[in-house]
């Protein structure tokens, strides 16, 4: 199991564009086989989003600006387990990665998603994920995650709140 190494640059209201500071109201929904064709490593995605589709109990969801559904900023998996969310893999696009990203809070969006589904399966906003080694301060300190041993971090529901509350 290797651990999620996203790093949240910032906490938005949506996402925010880098030069202009702008706020862009953003839409989250299931990704489609269709546009799985061009989330590939040769289009720069880090991970093989095409194996993490076929699994039978995760959900990919895709991240899009409202009113351009075709511009994925970025992609969570994530599995409802009985008492909680768990988050597999998380993705922000090439263009959001990096010096030169175009858009700020990709993956706190994603992250606000997962709790918010948690809340929805009557799961209290809880989320767990693995982390690597280098990040479990980040997540502590930027989404209010707990570090429960391992690299295992769990996100509670007053941290869920705060984060749902942040972008929705």
């Amino acid at each position: 199991m290797t651990g999620l190494d996203f790093v949240v640059d910032k906490l938005t209201n949506s996402i925010e564009n880098v030069q202009s500071g702008d706020s862009f109201p953003t839409d989250i929904s299931l990704l489609t086989k269709e546009e799985l064709k061009n989330i590939t490593k040769k289009n720069g995605w880090q991970f093989n989003w095409a194996s993490e589709f076929k699994e039978p109990a995760r959900d990919v969801y895709k991240l899009t600006i409202t009113n351009n559904p075709n511009v994925i900023q970025g992609i969570v998996s994530l599995e409802v387990r009985k008492d909680h969310v768990y988050m597999h893999l998380i993705e922000s696009a090439p263009f959001n990665i990096g010096k030169h990203k175009t858009y700020l809070g990709v993956p706190g969006n994603l992250v606000a998603f997962a709790c918010k589904l948690s809340f929805q399966r009557g799961n209290e906003g809880y989320l767990s994920f693995v982390s690597k080694t280098k990040l479990i301060n980040h997540y502590s300190e930027s989404l209010g995650a707990v570090h429960v041993g391992g690299h295992l971090m769990v996100i509670t529901t007053d941290s869920a709140l705060k984060l749902i509350k942040k972008y929705f």
